[in-house]
């Protein structure tokens, strides 16, 4: 996924762009069949967590190339029953919303995404799911979070209710100490990862 560019110069930038570069850089390293294999330990962990566990609707995303893998997951809560919610780009980069119908029914879309097919729900969807799982290349100890760097989450997630779990889906190592940030960039509750779940 893609993450907004502000009107104004972001004083972060450069710092971000330097970090999404090298932690970019490590995750083309992992091996596709670690990855497969590390989606599997991520599923585990997530489907652990009682927040997620408990969830009967869940925000996420289907992951690519070399991404945390999360078509493990995807299927697992669907399985499971639960009403799984998945982004839909939009050309301003904001994300509308639409269920996941099963194996078969998402769509290759603009950017190299896959995106599901069904009726598309609004914008403020994102704001019906109990437990919400986004994407990032890293994430600090305060929770903060370094996206891809077009903002479509952080649009999104200013639409979460407070009080929802909000977690981004890494591997362990991508848990750093220091994510530089901006005034528009929103926090997360947790990062769930191969090793497991870590609270901020």
């Amino acid at each position: 996924m893609v993450d907004t560019p502000s009107a104004l110069p972001d004083p972060a930038a450069g710092a971000k762009l330097a970090l999404r570069d090298q932690l970019g850089t490590a995750r083309k390293r992992v091996p596709l069949a670690e990855v497969v294999h590390r989606a599997e330990q991520i599923a585990d962990h997530a489907l652990a967590t009682p927040e997620v566990a408990r969830a009967a609707s869940v925000g996420l995303y289907v992951s690519m190339g070399h991404e945390p893998g999360t078509g493990v997951l995807l299927d697992r809560l669907f399985a499971l029953g639960k009403r799984v919610l998945l982004p839909v780009v939009l050309p301003n980069l904001d994300l509308d919303w639409a269920a996941y119908t099963g194996p078969g029914s998402l769509a290759p879309a603009r950017m190299g995404l896959l995106e599901p097919r069904g009726s598309r729900l609004g914008v403020e969807a994102i704001a019906t799911c109990d437990a919400v799982l986004v994407p990032g290349v890293g994430v600090d100890g305060t929770g903060m979070r370094l996206g891809r760097g077009g903002g479509c989450y952080d649009r999104a997630l200013a639409r979460v209710p407070m009080g929802t779990f909000v977690a981004v889906v890494l591997y362990s190592a991508e848990i750093i100490n220091k994510v530089p940030s901006s005034a528009h960039d929103l926090p997360v509750g947790a990062a769930i990862t191969d090793s497991g779940v870590t609270r901020f």
